[in-house]
């Protein structure tokens, strides 16, 4: 796993609630962004492992759907149209639940958004 990139505690303890039966395993609902995914300098910081939020969320959005692009992978796509987030700089997305929990975080370089333009995130969730 890159680097870049986490489950968050309270996934994994769905996770494993779930296999003894002892829960359903809640679906993912949607993305978050946020643009605290870089230091000062611009540089990506590691998200750790028992966070449970992005650094600094601004928006959610449901996701457009996903694709089982191998049998253990699965590829979440959400699309910001032209004015949401526009003028806004991100550089971290969430995969949160329908309970609104967030499962995974991923931070990157800044991505700048223009408002005059859609921009599709990826993620997938690899097992």
């Amino acid at each position: 796993m890159a680097e870049n990139v986490i489950i968050t505690k309270k996934a994994r303890e769905n996770m494993v609630k779930a296999r003894a039966g002892a829960l359903d395993l809640p679906k993912i609902a949607g993305m978050a962004f946020g643009n605290g995914g870089v230091d000062a300098d611009g540089s990506v910081i590691t998200p750790q492992g028992d966070q449970a939020e992005l650094v600094n969320e601004l928006y959610r959005k449901e996701i457009n759907g996903f694709e089982f692009t191998e049998d253990t992978t699965c590829r979440y796509t959400c699309t910001l149209t032209e004015p949401e987030l526009a003028g806004e700089d991100i550089s971290e997305v969430g995969l949160y639940d329908e309970n609104g929990d967030i499962a995974c975080i991923k931070n990157f370089k800044t991505k700048g958004k223009d408002g005059d333009m859609e921009m599709t995130f990826t993620l997938d969730d690899v097992f």
